[in-house]
């Protein structure tokens, strides 16, 4: 799939343009990050994997990801969201701005379907993630919001938060645009894996969900 071609699909699902502009108002500090990261997880034994991932940054510039960090379920994510347990980073998920535009693709393991992701991230919370928090970190200094966290949950249910700094718990973000489709209305997913889901549970999705009902939660 050329880059062009993924990055002229943005204004079709509702985002800006295939350039966009640096924020108003949003000049850099010295102590500004070099660059922010995105990281997804998933609730205990409830697995999924990102296979794809195009994200446009605050300034306009387009990335394509055909690699991406691992998709971790937290251990203490069980039926609910909150606003506490964090993903772990990694080395591919960055982009040197804060993302705006993230269209993704996943393999829901427990849904056995293929999931097509688009969100955007409001203005406020972009404004947000470019200047200084008002917390310190757990050394002391000057922090931002540099993290993007999305979990993945049955039903192909996606929620985002910015990670917090320090101690601080992190910050639940509703997108300006969210919507997750799959199957027959697949577009740039369409064909990006290759599993037919032919293969059964392992054993601790099992022993997790028995007794439980789909979706084992409420996202």
């Amino acid at each position: 799939m050329e880059i062009i071609r993924v990055a002229c699909l943005l204004p079709l699902l509702a985002l800006a343009a295939c350039q966009g502009k640096t924020l108003p108002g949003t000049a850099a500090h010295n102590d500004e990050p070099k660059e922010w990261t995105f990281d997804f997880f998933t609730p205990k034994a409830l697995p999924a994997v990102v296979t794809f991932a195009v994200v446009q940054d605050a300034d306009g510039t387009v990335y394509r990801f055909n690699t991406l960090n691992s998709t971790p379920d937290l251990s203490k994510v069980i039926g609910e969201w909150n606003d506490k347990d964090r993903a772990p980073g990694g080395y591919w998920n960055h982009v040197k701005q804060p993302p705006r535009h993230i269209i993704f693709c996943w393999d829901s393991i427990i849904d056995k379907k293929v999931y097509e992701t688009v969100l955007t991230i409001p203005k406020p919370v972009l404004e947000k993630m470019l200047r200084p928090g008002e917390h310190r970190d757990y050394r002391g200094r000057t922090a931002y919001y540099d993290r993007v966290q999305i979990g993945l949950a049955p039903e192909g249910k996606v929620a985002v938060w910015l990670q917090g700094i320090g101690f601080e718990p992190n910050y639940r973000v509703t997108p300006s645009v969210m919507k997750t489709v799959s199957e027959d209305k697949l577009d740039i997913c369409k064909g990006i894996t290759k599993s037919d889901f032919s293969y059964e549970y392992d054993k601790d999705i099992k022993d997790f969900i028995k007794g439980k009902k789909y979706p084992y939660g409420s996202w």
